[in-house]
């Protein structure tokens, strides 16, 4: 990621120094996982897709603790894997508008929520800003070379309510308190980027 893009990481401190936790990353674009992966302050590991397991990305996924999900149905291996990591005191790394869009939060799945209720890890808030700026591209599929994207770490928090409810009741107003706190962090990091409202520039 260094290599071929100037990544300014800010905020890495905030991310715990042990034990488990979730990053919530918007995602504009295919590389904000990669990104992420090639900036965070400790190892991350990833829900992908399946069909990403081909040929020799399948030994090389699976050697850096990415996670194959099934994203046709409920993936219970996925969502044991998951779970594993983060009893183990990793960090597990979640797109939770499960693909990518507009990268801006707005449509979030229950999945977050229940990851983090039932480990009982801290979310941390991740923008992945200019992923997606389109101007001066030599590769249609990626970013300019050499161009600045930012990664900025926002202040963990707990999604659950303290009751220790995993009704479902309990996940979608933890949903909710997720999608707030997400959505400021996104506003935050644009204003202390210097960003405009979109995530193309």
């Amino acid at each position: 990621m260094y290599g071929l893009w100037r990544p300014r990481v800010l905020g890495a401190w905030r991310v715990p120094a042990a034990g488990p936790v979730i990053l919530a990353v918007n995602h504009a674009h295919n590389l904000d996982g990669p990104m992420l992966m090639g900036t965070a302050p400790r190892p991350v590991h990833f829900l992908i897709k399946q069909e990403a397991f081909t040929g020799p990305l399948d030994p090389f996924l699976r050697g850096i603790g990415q996670l194959p999900v099934d994203r046709s149905g409920t993936d219970r291996t996925a969502v044991t894997a998951a779970l594993d990591v983060l009893a183990a005191g990793g960090v597990l790394g979640i797109f939770p508008e499960g693909t990518r869009g507009g990268g801006d939060f707005a449509s979030l799945r229950a999945g977050l929520a229940y990851f983090a209720v039932r480990a009982g890890a801290p979310i941390v808030p991740v923008a992945v800003l200019g992923s997606a700026e389109r101007r001066g591209r030599l590769i249609s599929a990626l970013p300019p070379l050499r161009g600045r994207v930012d990664v900025v770490f926002g202040d963990a928090f707990e999604a659950g309510d303290g009751s220790g409810r995993r009704t479902r009741t309990a996940l979608d107003e933890a949903t909710v308190r997720i999608q707030e706190r997400l959505t400021a962090h996104l506003e935050n990091a644009r204003r202390l980027t210097g960003r405009r409202a979109t995530l193309d520039t």
